[in-house]
């Protein structure tokens, strides 16, 4: 069989949401050729289009694929949120299918300012943090107003909706983080059927990059964080038809 010329799946979303331990399953699967390194952020960044004629060469790289491979895919949370990185996947192949893992939009964001106060030093506390996010968005360039969107990146409706408008639903297979960590083998058999790949071999639950916190969430952060995204989680279950109500405990 000769290898696939083009990358078939993406897992596009969304950051902090267990998308590292599915990379690792996914690389274990004798089927699938996924890159050494897990993000490869193509999608989402800028001067890899600022050409008209698109060199997918360097992406293409990242990948070295056997006769046994079926499917070249990768995994990069930030593209379902990125602006332009929906289309741009888009463009690169229509038939491209794309897996999201969500999370509870509140404990995504709480783990998101952990990582952004370890690795990018985060002055401000959760809270603040969360507050200061609208001024920093309007006044920081993306780049580095990216850091710290730990409540935009939880608006799943409206990246969902664009990811929809440039890929049909069925090309698109959505679950909860939970369902993951719960019942890896059940989602890696919905991973295979969606993909049309011979099931996985049977795993044991993996947890990948977890961080204990210095400080659990307190009360009032967390009420203002579900006062936040109520409707929100309200409307994307009426989008997915799933039952968010844990989300809002």
């Amino acid at each position: 069989m000769a290898a696939p010329e083009k990358v078939g799946f993406l897992v596009a979303g969304v950051q902090k949401a267990g998308t590292t331990a599915l990379y690792v399953y996914l690389r274990e699967h004798p089927g699938l050729c996924l890159p050494n390194k897990k993000e490869l952020h193509f999608f989402d960044t800028n001067r890899n289009f600022s050409a008209d004629a698109v060199d997918y060469g360097p992406y293409h790289a990242a990948f070295n694929p056997g006769p046994q491979h079926r499917l070249l895919g990768e995994v990069t949370p930030a593209y379902l949120y990125w602006p332009k990185a929906v289309e741009r996947m888009a463009r690169y192949n229509p038939a491209m299918k794309i897996i999201v893992l969500l999370r509870n939009p509140v404990t995504r964001a709480f783990s998101h300012w952990n990582m952004a106060r370890k690795i990018r030093g985060e002055p401000l506390g959760f809270l603040d943090a969360v507050r200061a996010e609208p001024a920093r968005r309007r006044e920081l360039p993306l780049k580095t107003a990216k850091r710290f969107t730990y409540i935009e990146r939880g608006l799943y409706v409206q990246q969902l909706q664009r990811l929809w408008r440039h890929f049909p639903v069925a090309q698109t297979l959505i679950f909860k983080s939970e369902e993951l960590l719960a019942e890896p083998n059940a989602v890696l058999a919905r991973i295979a059927a969606f993909l049309d790949i011979a099931p996985f071999a049977p795993v044991a639950g993996k947890v990948v990059s977890a961080r204990k916190y210095k400080a659990q969430m307190s009360e009032e952060e967390r009420r203002y964080l579900i006062d936040v995204y109520t409707d929100e989680i309200h409307e994307l279950e009426r989008m997915l038809g799933w039952d968010c109500s844990a989300w809002l405990a």
